[in-house]
């Protein structure tokens, strides 16, 4: 089973962080503003009863009148207050349960023994109370919804400039050289972002010069290249007749075809190539050219379609795969039309695991078990050929169950050689190598880039 991961967006991300912050700093003012109050509302009782209890007790003693609802001896006097009388002492008590409203306390001693007091709950001050505490409830709850407002704006802007850096990121991968980062995302405001994008802008600019002088270099050099390697194909031709002038002549027109081929790839590594469209009908169109380059290859037509493409370069990717093949892999070798969709199959070893994680690499033959002779250019011109026309090539290898539904390639084994039980002393798995070329619904842009194509699983 796969890792689950799981993915939000950065502005979501930032307005959970600040709704965070703005709640624990609510809840902590809120806390300690609710305490302080509080507290100086129990002081001010006090202090307030204390001074009651001064007064009650010298109107009591001028004129025997208790005032304020003060009384002597009150059998509900808290115990701490009688041991304070009993010292002489004035003093004051909080009674606080925790719930409902404190009840505060005064008592001071008098001369004949007595013991006066006041008491009350002080209703009206601490309802104070309950409402500052809704006013801080309230508070509290705008301070974190404008906290997450201003999340999500701030997390927006900001997931927008990234998200059109990503945009421009994959446009520069895609060969638009004109598209700068910095320009992409825009803005004012100068951040993070834009450190970013200017370093994303100077990275796609090095690699850039770089690629172009080495595509300068190889082109320069094929291009020299060119005219003593004409020249001595043409004196090749003027040898008497032997073996040593046939390897002369084939070795001449290797080293040809090498040249052509180098300033081939040159040529589409600087996005310089351009279809010239035309209306086809795939299925004969590939039947007619197969025939040509391939007698031997078995053409299958699930079904046929009507594209525009560019004949000249279809034609030159699909001689490159069925060189490819031959080249690498072994008979029969089948070219299968399913509408839009090419598929070239051999019964050989298979693609190497550096081509189908990296793709097609120049100069790279392949692994020993697929190595032979050529100087792996071939796929790298087809996929470049496939660029330009807007297309997508993949490569994979046969797999016994979608690729041998007729018995012959499948898991029956009956050839002796693919199936999964061969008699030809191998490992008996499905082996041969797919090269896959979906062609474009639209036709290739201006640029030289390509649309993306949908591809099904």
């Amino acid at each position: 089973m796969g890792r689950f991961a799981l993915r939000s967006g950065l502005r979501w991300k930032v307005s959970l962080a600040i709704a965070a912050v703005s709640t624990l700093v609510a809840v902590v003012l809120s806390l300690v503003v609710h305490n302080a109050a509080r507290v100086s509302m129990l002081d001010n009782s006090r202090t307030v009863m204390d001074e009651r209890v001064k007064v009650a007790q010298r109107w009591y003693e001028q004129s025997r009148v208790l005032g304020f609802g003060a009384k002597l001896d009150d059998p509900k006097l808290p115990d701490q207050l009688k041991k304070e009388a009993w010292r002489g002492q004035r003093a004051t008590y909080l009674e606080d349960s925790g719930t409902g409203t404190p009840e505060v306390w005064a008592s001071v001693p008098l001369r004949n023994g007595k013991v006066l007091s006041v008491h009350t709950k002080f209703q009206d001050r601490f309802a104070v109370l309950n409402d500052l505490d809704r006013v801080l409830l309230i508070g509290s709850v705008a301070v974190v919804m404008g906290g997450i407002a201003l999340g999500v704006l701030v997390g927006d802007q900001l997931s927008r400039r990234l998200r059109k850096a990503a945009t421009a990121a994959r446009k520069l991968a895609e060969g638009d050289s004109e598209v700068r980062v910095r320009e992409a995302i825009g803005g004012r405001v100068r951040d993070e972002t834009d450190d970013l994008a200017r370093a994303v802008d100077g990275m796609a600019e090095a690699l850039q010069q770089r690629l172009e002088a080495e595509r300068r270099v190889t082109a320069d050099i094929a291009h020299e290249l060119r005219t003593p390697v004409t020249g001595l194909l043409t004196a090749a031709e003027l040898l008497p007749p032997g073996r040593p002038t046939e390897l002369v002549r084939d070795r001449a027109q290797a080293m040809r075809t090498l040249v052509e081929d180098v300033l081939e790839v040159a040529r589409l590594d600087g996005f310089a190539e351009r279809a010239e469209l035309q209306e086809i009908a795939v299925a004969e169109f590939i039947a007619r050219r197969v025939r040509t380059v391939a007698p031997d290859a078995v053409i299958n037509v699930a079904r046929d379609a009507h594209v525009s493409t560019d004949p000249r370069r279809l034609e030159r990717i699909m001689g490159n795969l069925l060189a490819n093949a031959a080249r690498h892999g072994k008979p029969p070798f089948e070219v299968t039309v399913e509408g839009r969709v090419l598929r070239v199959r051999d019964h050989g070893p298979g693609f190497p695991e550096e081509l189908l994680k990296d793709g097609p690499s120049r100069f790279r033959t392949g692994s020993k078990d697929r190595a032979g002779t050529g100087h792996g250019l071939g796929l790298t011109i087809a996929a470049g050929q496939a660029r330009v026309l807007g297309a997508r090539l993949t490569f994979r290898n046969a797999d016994p169950v979608l690729d041998g539904p007729d018995g012959t390639d499948g898991t029956d084994g009956t050839d002796g050689t693919d199936g999964m039980n061969g008699k030809d002393g191998t490992d008996g798995e499905c082996r041969g190598a797919v090269a896959v070329l979906w062609l474009p619904e639209s036709a290739p842009t201006n640029t030289g880039s390509f649309p993306i194509i949908e591809v099904p699983d």
